[in-house]
């Protein structure tokens, strides 16, 4: 019952997933055309053989492979919530601010700006006549 229930999500995606789909296709004709080409074979050492030697057995091998780890890679994905993208853009904003603030030609100017927002607009430099007031954040 455990394994069922843990299985629907992927069985869902892998229904509605076209990509997903096709690999799986396109791995299983590469497997067939390996298969077609060693049917003739005899005995175990002449497959074997052919496995280790055939370029296009190679080729077929490889491709089924590559098919198959990108299905399994699809299955696989997470679907991403709503949340991740509101989160990803609030990373880039503070990664931006980070940038500015710190940055040695804008950050001192920056803070100073926000310094002066969040006193409600106070002048930061009249805390003294001659400017000595005057602080680089």
């Amino acid at each position: 019952m455990y394994a069922a229930g843990t299985a629907k999500p992927y069985l869902g995606r892998a229904l509605r997933d076209e990509e997903f789909r096709e690999n799986l296709r396109a791995a299983f004709a590469a497997a067939r055309e390996i298969y077609e080409e060693l049917g003739g074979q005899r005995g175990l050492s002449s497959v074997a053989s052919r496995v280790a030697t055939d370029e296009d057995i190679h080729s077929n091998l490889r491709r089924a492979i590559k098919e198959l780890r990108q299905a399994a890679d699809r299955l696989q994905e997470r679907e991403e919530s709503p949340s991740h993208g509101v989160r990803k853009l609030a990373l880039l904003a503070a990664g931006i601010a980070i940038g500015i603030f710190f940055n040695p030609f804008t950050g001192p100017h920056a803070r100073r700006w926000v310094k002066g927002r969040m006193t409600h607009g106070e002048d930061v430099h009249a805390a003294s006549p001659n400017g000595a007031g005057k602080t680089d954040l």
